[in-house]
Order: C-alpha cells, then structure tokens, then sequence
C-alpha cells in the first residue's frame, strides 16, 4: 500500500487552501472614450446611410419649399435673413431632433438597449456616436439650402463659412435633446410624436420672424435651441456682422448642447437598465 501525501489530491485540503490564495483573474483594460465614440460613429454611419438619404433629400425639399413660399411675402431686409437662416437649420432639426428621437425610441421598444449595454463601451459613446452619425447627414442639405436661400432672397454669401460651426454645435443640441426625448419616452409612438413637434417648434419659431410674433411665443422661442443657431447664421448675413453676438448665440449652442448630451446619456443609462 503506497501513501499519498493530501496536498496533491485534487480535492485536499491544501490544494484548496492554494486555489483560494491565487489571485484574481485581471480584467482588460476599460474602453477609452474616444475610440469607443469613433467606432460608434463609424457603425451608425454606415447603418443609416441608406435609409436616411431620401429622408435627407425630404428635410432639403421641405425648407426650399418653405423659403419659396415665404418669398411671396418677404422681400428683403432682416426678415429675409430670419427665412433663409432658419431654413437651414430646420434641416438640422428634421434630421437631429425628430430622427433620432424616433430611432432611439425604437431602439428602446425593440430591445436593441440590450445589444448596447453588451458592449464594452461607456454610455456616452453610444449616445455621441449615434448623434454624431445622424448629424452629419444634415451638412449637404443644410448648405444647398443656405445657397439656394441667398440666390432666392439676394443675401450675401461671403460668411456663409460660419455654418462650419453653426452645424455641429445646433446639431448637438438638437440630437442631445432628440435622444433624450426617443430614451424616455415609454412608446415608440410617443417618441415619434415628441419628434414630431419638437421640428414643427423649429419650423415655426425658427422661420418665421421673431418681430412678428407675440411677447409670449418670443418667450417660447427663446427656449429652443435651434433659435441661437439661427440667430448666429442670420447676424452673418449684414454689411457689418456683430461677431461679438455670433460668438454668443454659438456660446449658448455650446452650453445647451452639453446639457442635453448630458441628459440624453442619463436617460439612456436609465433606459438600458430596465
């Protein structure tokens, strides 16, 4: 009869005692902001790429149709700038707002949260990603509207370079609030409903000229984000632009399309933990 010593049975009590004393299996690193966002980005891109191009060339028709209309009213002046600046911008809104609102609120609905949280990717990447990807689809649009606004009215051209920054920075706070409206909205439907409304707010508000409107609707459109875009791009348009106002008004886009990011990124954490 042979004798094993205990501590290399697989079931002793050493052996045990030698398991619990390894030290825990170490975890990959954790994803970096930056490349999760780009990967995003590039993902949703490619994605919506072919559904959302004719519903671009829809948000393109819709505000030359609207400046064509205005045109029979509005000849010149402050007015004209006001049509043609907040026609550009509601392409932003049409794409930024009420599209990704409803793609968020599907996603919701649908369970794609899920494929999401599955992800080794911080929540705002995928709420910057996803904004990111659905604004960049409104920059052809939104400047063949403003060129064909200044041919139409007989505006200048020569700042229209500042859409450069009026596009992104309206864009973040329209997609930010546009998400954040899509991930809590407890319905798809609702959401498409919220999205809905939230572009026919830019097209009223945002179009039409704020010298017209009652005290109370002006206190209304100063609520909306898109109004400092539009602002910004209509002070562009004088002999002797206030680049003082510009810088503000885009200031105001900065700060409002942070909050709404920001607000959209917690509702989606809420929403993927459901």
């Amino acid at each position: 009869m042979s004798v094993v010593p205990a501590e290399v049975l697989p079931g002793g009590a050493l052996a045990a005692d030698r398991t619990s004393d390894r030290a825990p299996a170490e975890l990959g690193p954790r994803a970096r902001l930056w490349p999760s966002l780009c990967a995003v980005y590039r993902a949703q891109l490619s994605r919506a790429r072919v559904a959302r191009i004719p519903l671009l060339f829809v948000a393109t028709f819709q505000s030359v149709g609207i400046m064509i209309l205005m045109r029979g009213v509005v000849d010149g002046g402050a007015e004209a700038q006001a049509v043609v600046a907040g026609s550009s911008v509601l392409v932003v809104a049409f794409v930024a707002l009420n599209l990704l609102a409803q793609y968020f609120g599907q996603l919701r609905a649908s369970g794609g949260l899920d494929h999401y949280a599955t992800l080794p990717v911080p929540p705002a990447a995928v709420v910057l990603g996803a904004a990111g990807a659905y604004a960049s689809f409104t920059v052809p649009g939104t400047v063949v509207t403003a060129v064909f606004g200044c041919l139409l009215f007989g505006l200048p051209m020569t700042h229209l370079w500042v859409l450069v920054a009026v596009i992104p920075l309206a864009g973040a706070a329209l997609a930010g609030l546009g998400a954040a409206l899509g991930l809590l909205a407890p319905r798809p439907e609702l959401a498409t409903l919220l999205g809905q409304l939230g572009m026919s707010a830019a097209l009223l508000l945002g179009v039409l000229p704020a010298d017209r409107m009652p005290e109370v609707v002006r206190f209304a459109r100063d609520l909306l984000p898109s109004t400092y875009g539009v602002e910004a791009f209509a002070r562009t348009f004088g002999e002797r632009p206030g680049w003082g106002f510009v810088l503000g008004d885009l200031a105001v886009c900065a700060g409002v399309g942070v909050v709404s990011l920001a607000v959209a990124t917690w509702a989606y954490r809420r929403a993927a933990v459901r």
